[in-house]
């Protein structure tokens, strides 16, 4: 996977960078991929909605597929997933909408560190490794980390479908 960023993610006036990449720490492994319609980073939208968005494709590895055991009982799910076409070396950025330069860990930016992407997608349907979901804002092909019901006191959506149980 590239992490080279494209020549349009040149920076920003105001914008900084790091000097030297930051030492590799942790060891993650990719689960899957998504599908979307998002080609590119300009026709992402800034946040998915996970009401009227498009549908978008889940697949999880076959060797996973137990791991889904259950996941239908949820409305809305969390995925976690890596923004690998992102810049990683910004430390201030300058957002497209009207303001000042900001720190990166003050935006939700895919251009960090880190570039672990995160969405609560309404969960639509389920086959033996695919999910169909509402709700994603990243490129078609993004390598998936993660998969987490979203039932959580902070979250609204976060509830199980009627009937499901706890």
């Amino acid at each position: 996977m590239s992490q080279t960023p494209a020549p349009s993610d040149a920076p920003r006036p105001g914008e900084t960078l790091l000097e030297k990449p930051l030492p590799a720490a942790a060891e993650l492994v990719f689960i899957g991929h998504i599908e979307t319609p998002f080609t590119t980073r300009a026709l992402c939208p800034r946040q998915g909605d996970p009401e009227n968005g498009p549908d978008c494709t889940v697949h999880l590895l076959p060797e996973l597929a137990s791991a889904l055991r259950e996941i239908e009982r949820f409305d809305h799910i969390e995925l976690l997933y890596w923004l690998h076409h992102a810049r990683r070396d910004l430390l201030t950025q300058s957002p497209k909408s009207p303001g000042a330069t900001r720190g990166t860990f003050s935006l939700r930016s895919p251009v960090r560190p880190n570039p672990i992407g995160t969405a609560i997608v309404r969960l639509r349907g389920r086959t033996e490794t695919t999910l169909s979901v509402r709700g994603l804002d990243c490129l078609n092909g993004t390598p998936l980390l993660d998969i987490k019901p979203s039932r959580c006191d902070y979250a609204p959506l976060a509830k199980p479908k009627p009937g499901a149980g706890t």
